[in-house]
């Protein structure tokens, strides 16, 4: 399907042809660019509500400064769709998120315009004063600093922490606040009151009308802004009790002003270059702005997939069987059966309520479920507290997020040895949302970890046996359940919880000198592989660890007296995952085996759908049957070799 862009987009391949265009024009370009966005994104899928948010700020910001000598940073980077089009990949732009093509986030490596590469929130102060600093340590102090960073991103600790640094620095920095209440999920705490509360004062927005206005009579230019610092700090004070966060950190506040206002946008970023040191200018914004259903449902419509642009109807495909639920629901559901049985469970989570299925618990026992925000360090923490009062914490994360919280996990949660349920999220491999998301690297860390419990389900099933045993009063140890993003196994999932004995794994089929040890959900797809590789006579045995830690040393025993060759499956990096432990078990015992490590390579996967990234890697049943006839050759060779 051909999809042009309207008459001035179609003109602009660069910053440079942007500034071609005359300023009365800009909100002509600005509704093309939001449409050029809804019709990509409704074909070929993608980030949506966030992009349509703060595409006058896009153009405004590339019409003002003067990319990519002046550095922009973006949080997050769902918000980017608008400034990747006005920054010549236009033309590409229908390839966002699929294999070798346009990352859904900025990536260094994909242009010079992309000055930083995102994909976790709150991180975006931190680089553009970093770069601030740099340029002014290089004597570049005309150069300009932006880090656009969203409400919900401005949560997170490391925000505040850059601000903190940011106010004692001299350097051309300028933080946008781009608040439209919402990260994916609406945003709670008490910055998002604190934010209302200057958005809606109107005895301050009017009296500071009221104040531009008389200021615009003055003679002199330098008067106006020699005066205006100390007036609106004095205004602020009179009028709200608590606008002088910002500045209290010695970060000069302005707005809020409508994002939506080209022209207003415009304006307010050529005097803020005028203005020196740190400064943060707010703006209100819509998110889904220009497309009426998203507006309405900013969650929905944040990554909706594809969709019918004119009638909204999202498309979902449709099965004539009943299909398996996403793992993320049966942890959702599973949970609330959980908490009605014992009044202990608790679910925590940081700010992804609809992705990791919570919001099911937060609807129907709002005392007991919890959204802190963008916070994994605060949230691992907070659940260890918790513990410690004898309630049975489940913190869910996606892995790649747990990432940011290490350090509470080892220090809060694992020394005190305080039983915390890890539920882990997007485990393995993610799809589209490529190398910032992957979850490649939790079964390493959290292996490496005293007292900690390492577990994978390898379906709907023994997701629940895993969290029905996580939160006995038997267990005492921390207790990470790791799982994938997407479908799991079953169509019929709600089966009779029952307890897992810890350590213990399961022996699926025996076999015949080749023993295959999976870990997780992969273990389906070497399940496939053996069923492939019967017809030519090959029978493999395969045992479902279920641990990665404690390893289940008895079955090992079993299987490296039974059998010489060995294949171990996991979604997870091969340097220091399960197959690592697998090779450390064998050596400790002086077993020898020709071994062989199915996982995530060493080296960075980008972004494709699953199912390449599986062939990718080599965890896919084509390559787990591969591998077995691979391995069932390796005598014949050394037979052949004398």
């Amino acid at each position: 399907m051909e999809i042009s862009p309207g008459p001035l987009l179609q003109k602009i391949n660069s910053p440079k042809d942007l500034k071609k265009i005359d300023r009365t024009q800009l909100h002509q370009l600005s509704d093309e660019l939001r449409q050029y966005i809804v019709d990509v994104v409704s074909v070929h899928g993608g980030h949506f509500a966030a992009s349509l948010g703060v595409v006058e700020l896009t153009v405004a910001l590339h019409y003002a400064y003067n990319t990519p000598y002046d550095q922009l940073v973006w949080d997050v980077g769902h918000q980017a769709y608008g400034h990747k089009i006005l920054t010549g990949r236009r033309d590409n732009f229908n390839t966002i998120r699929k294999k070798d093509g346009l990352s859904g986030f900025p990536k260094r490596a994909e242009s010079e315009y992309d000055t930083f590469g995102v994909g976790h929130s709150s991180t975006s102060i931190s680089a553009a004063l970093g770069m601030a600093m740099a340029s002014h340590y290089k004597g570049e102090d005309d150069r300009q600093h932006v880090a656009i960073i969203g409400d919900g991103a401005m949560t997170a600790g490391e925000a505040f922490e850059a601000m903190n640094h940011a106010g004692i620095e001299k350097s051309n920095l300028l933080i946008i606040l781009n608040d439209n209440c919402m990260s994916i999920d609406p945003n709670v705490g008490a910055l998002k009151e604190y934010l209302t509360d200057i958005t809606t004062s109107q005895t301050y927005n009017r009296i500071r009308d009221d104040f531009w206005k008389a200021l615009g009579k003055l003679p002199g230019k330098t008067f106006s802004r020699k005066m205006v610092s100390k007036i609106e700090a004095s205004l602020k004070g009179m009028v709200s009790k608590s606008s002088n966060l910002f500045e209290s950190l010695n970060i000069r506040y302005f707005g809020p002003i409508d994002g939506h206002n080209i022209t207003k946008l415009v304006d307010t970023l050529q005097d803020m270059k005028e203005i020196p040191g740190p400064k943060l200018l707010h703006i209100k914004t819509v998110k889904g702005k220009g497309f009426e259903l998203a507006e309405k449902d900013q969650t929905k419509w944040h990554a909706p997939g594809l969709f019918d642009k004119i009638t909204g109807e999202i498309f979902k495909k449709k099965f004539d069987i009943p299909q398996p639920p996403k793992y993320q629901d049966v942890f959702g559901y599973t949970i609330i059966e959980l908490a009605e049985k014992n009044d202990k469970i608790m679910g925590v989570t940081p700010a992804m309520p609809s992705g990791c299925s919570l919001k099911y618990m937060m609807e129907q026992m709002p005392a007991r479920a919890f959204d802190v925000g963008i916070c994994e360090q605060h949230a691992v923490t907070l659940s260890a507290g918790m513990a410690t009062q004898g309630l049975r914490v489940f913190c869910n994360i996606y892995s790649s997020f747990m990432q940011r919280a290490y350090d509470q996990v080892v220090h809060d949660v694992a020394l005190q040895n305080l039983p915390v349920i890890f539920c882990l999220d997007r485990a393995g491999l993610v799809g589209e949302d490529g190398a910032t998301h992957q979850g490649a690297y939790d079964i390493a860390y959290m292996r490496c970890i005293p007292n900690m419990i390492v577990s994978a389900p390898m379906n709907e099933s023994e997701l629940r046996n895993l969290m029905y045993t996580a939160q006995l009063e038997s267990t005492k140890n921390p207790f990470v359940i790791r799982y994938p993003r997407g479908q799991a196994v079953k169509a019929d999932w709600k089966t009779p919880m029952k307890e897992i004995p810890i350590g213990k794994g399961r022996k699926l089929k025996d076999g015949e000198e080749i023993a295959i040890l999976s870990f997780g959900h992969p273990g389906n797809f070497a399940a496939e592989a053996i069923r492939d590789v019967k017809q030519e006579g090959l029978n493999p045995a395969h045992y479902d660890m279920r641990f990665a830690k404690p390893l289940d040393e008895q079955m090992l025993h079993e299987v490296f007296k039974k059998y010489s060759k060995i294949i171990t499956v996991e979604d997870g990096t091969v340097v220091g995952g399960f197959g690592s432990a697998i090779l450390e078990f064998m050596n400790q015992h002086n077993y020898k085996a020709d071994v062989k490590i199915l996982g995530i390579p060493d080296e960075i996967i980008e972004h494709a759908s699953q199912k390449q990234q599986q062939q990718y890697v080599g965890i896919d049943a084509a390559h787990i049957a591969d591998a077995i006839r691979e391995i069932s050759k390796i005598e014949v060779n050394k037979l052949l070799e004398r």
